[in-house]
């Protein structure tokens, strides 16, 4: 209990890192997980785990989410455009050859490869003790105070401007940043053992590709779910085709308690995959029977009750298959996200070197 909460939901575990910890199970990626990672590099070789940041496409994968759009900025009122670039030089002074761009992008944050932060997903839950729900995020957190929308000029985003921004003084991405992320990692190639079809991956399923690949998942290790989902979409070329995707990507099954339960006991410290959800998103149905419950209940698990960072949209393909004609599983993955403070998300170019 903290001066934020009297109780913590069932299944949490607010405070296992202090009262006022904002970076959940990020904290068991110690120095010492860190030369683990390195002693799985033998080749020097990098994958590129990231998505081009313009990929999906559109907004028919996620309404909410905006594509990049970049501008190019016009340096001492000169310009001349082409192609999206902006050239200046200074004309004051013929002796000098410098010839400069500059551009600027606004997109959403998740739109593409990405991290969540602990500030993305919280819950309607009695911290309290008193019989009603606050909106409260981990370890406590509050909507409305420690992460709550920002006051800033909003106009100056054009047609962003419809998008408040969200400030969390709490929780906020910069945390992961600064702690960084880097150290060992396994990635579980799901889509090896049921190809790429829908299929929520439960607790039994899962063990047994463990077993199977004789993978074995330790404390703070950077746990990796290779499904196909961004390399089928990186083949539709930005047109994205949702239910073909929708019909070949499995995922966790966010249902299952007994996997939610192996996710905290095995205490990793992160959880990714390459589809958009990490867990298999299923279709939304109105409840009648008064009971309260998340729509993505992995999320909540997770991010709300557990302090474990989500990537969502990475691409693993090309990574799985090397690790699988090299029967290796584990390697050093290098993932800090953008230090920009208040963000709730942030796109990450992870790189594995194995």
């Amino acid at each position: 209990m903290s001066n934020r909460w009297k109780q913590a939901p069932e299944g949490a575990h607010w405070g296992e890192f202090g009262p006022d910890d904002q970076l959940g199970r990020l904290n068991l990626v110690t120095p010492g997980k860190v030369l683990q990672g390195v002693t799985e590099v033998r080749e020097g070789r990098t994958f590129c785990l990231s998505l081009p940041l313009d990929v999906p496409g559109g907004q028919s994968l996620n309404g909410r989410r905006i594509a990049p759009r970049r501008f190019a900025v016009i340096r001492d009122g000169k310009s001349a455009g082409q192609q999206g670039f902006c050239w200046s030089y200074d004309s004051e002074d013929p002796d000098l050859t410098d010839v400069v761009n500059d551009d600027v992008v606004l997109m959403s944050l998740q739109y593409s490869t990405q991290w969540d932060s602990l500030a993305h997903v919280g819950s309607r839950f009695d911290a309290d003790g008193d019989g009603v729900a606050e909106m409260v995020f981990y370890n406590g957190f509050r909507a409305g105070t420690d992460i709550s929308p920002s006051h800033g000029d909003a106009s100056a985003a054009g047609t962003f401007a419809q998008y408040p921004e969200p400030q969390a003084s709490a929780l906020g991405i910069e945390h992961i940043a600064r702690h960084g992320v880097q150290g060992r990692a396994v990635l579980i190639d799901l889509a090896y053992h049921i190809g790429r079809r829908r299929k929520a991956v439960g607790y039994d399923l899962l063990m047994r590709i463990l077993e199977a690949d004789g993978i074995e998942v330790e404390s703070g290790d950077l746990v990796c779910l290779h499904t196909g989902f961004a390399d089928t979409l990186l083949a539709m070329n930005r047109q994205p085709d949702v239910t073909h995707l929708h019909e070949t990507g499995s995922g966790l099954d966010g249902n299952d308690a007994q996997l939610l339960k192996w996710i905290v006991d095995v205490r990793l410290a992160g959880l990714i995959a390459d589809n958009p959800a990490v867990e298999l998103v299923v279709p939304s149905l109105r409840s009648h029977s008064g009971i309260k419950r998340p729509r993505l209940p992995l999320h909540e698990h997770c991010l709300f009750k557990n302090g474990i960072p989500l990537g969502e949209l990475w691409y693993l393909t090309e990574l799985a298959h090397w690790l699988r004609g090299h029967r290796r599983h584990r390697f050093l993955l290098t993932a800090p996200p953008l230090r920009l403070p208040g963000a709730v998300g942030s796109p990450v170019t992870p790189v594995a070197t194995v």
